[in-house]
């Protein structure tokens, strides 16, 4: 039996915005700076600084999609791809001394900890798709049969 709900779509709602905080937050706080100072600058590891934001959101949407059995695959997919990356990317970073400093950011050890970032920033990517195609399906509306 599926929940398609007031609950489930709130949680829904709820978890597609938390989701997607950590991808708009740098881009809109960029684009006021670009506009206030004529000056480009991204803080590329803020959807990292985020991740309370994107945990909370992707459980909310899990739970949504569990509910209404929808696209529950691909939420839990992003979830795992994400924090796998992140703390797999945050492990790297320590083991080969990036973290602390101790190494220069350089090299291949350097490249490997931003590649775990990206794979991390499209599995938080993966998560939002999800939740936006949850909603889609817990609002449309179903057409009587002619």
């Amino acid at each position: 039996m599926e929940k398609k709900g007031a609950l489930t779509k709130f949680l829904a709602i709820s978890g597609t915005i938390l989701v997607w905080f950590p991808i708009l937050a740098p881009v809109l706080i960029s684009a006021v700076f670009y506009f206030q100072e004529h000056l480009l600058r991204i803080d590329y590891l803020m959807p990292a600084e985020l991740f309370l934001s994107f945990l909370l959101g992707s459980g909310l949407l899990l739970w949504a999609a569990l509910w209404a059995h929808s696209h529950i695959k691909l939420v839990a997919w992003g979830l795992g791809i994400a924090i796998l990356m992140l703390f797999g990317g945050q492990w790297l970073a320590v083991v080969t001394g990036l973290a602390s400093g101790e190494t220069e950011p350089a090299g291949a050890a350097w490249m490997a900890v931003i590649a775990s970032l990206v794979v991390y920033v499209l599995g938080i990517l993966l998560v939002g798709l999800g939740g936006v195609l949850l909603l889609r399906d817990l609002f449309r509306t179903q057409l009587p049969a002619a």
